[in-house]
């Protein structure tokens, strides 16, 4: 009889993937590389074991929102006290700060407990085309469904 073997957070074999953004849509890029962090990609995924691998995004800033997204979505932060809401299109976002913007979608895809922030912390994601991981050797990370 066989048995099922659950992953220990130690043994797993974590390798670094590098995705281009290039001409891809936002939830796209998120949704797989959510999965990759996750560790769902493997055959040894085990829910309660990080399992993930490391992801380098890079030009984010050349993501695109399909539709009408850039400028009818917003982003909304409140500060706490009464009246401070502040709102920010995505227009916006995506020129100043395009990375906080895919950290934000791939964040809400992962667990919200302690493990996902683990997890989270294995997401790395630059405007341009420059990072500093060269010598951990990532492999090119294909995203299906691009407009290339």
């Amino acid at each position: 009889m066989k048995t099922t073997v659950m992953a220990k957070s130690e043994t797993v074999d974590r390798k670094w993937y590098i995705v281009d953004a290039t001409n891809i849509p936002l939830g796209r890029v998120a949704s797989q590389v959510a999965a990759v962090l996750r560790g769902k990609n493997k055959t040894i995924y085990t829910p309660h074991v990080d399992t993930g691998d490391y992801v380098i995004v890079i030009n984010t800033d050349k993501m695109i929102l399909t539709g009408n997204k850039l400028n009818d979505k917003k982003y909304y932060h409140h500060s706490g006290y009464p009246g401070g809401i502040k709102e920010e299109s995505y227009k916006d976002m995506m020129q100043k700060k395009s990375d906080f913007v895919l950290e934000r979608a791939v964040k809400g895809m992962l667990p919200k407990n302690s493990l996902g922030k683990k997890m989270f912390g294995k997401l790395k994601a630059y405007k341009g085309s420059e990072h500093p991981h060269q010598a951990q050797q990532p492999v090119e990370l294909k995203i299906r469904g691009g407009r290339n």
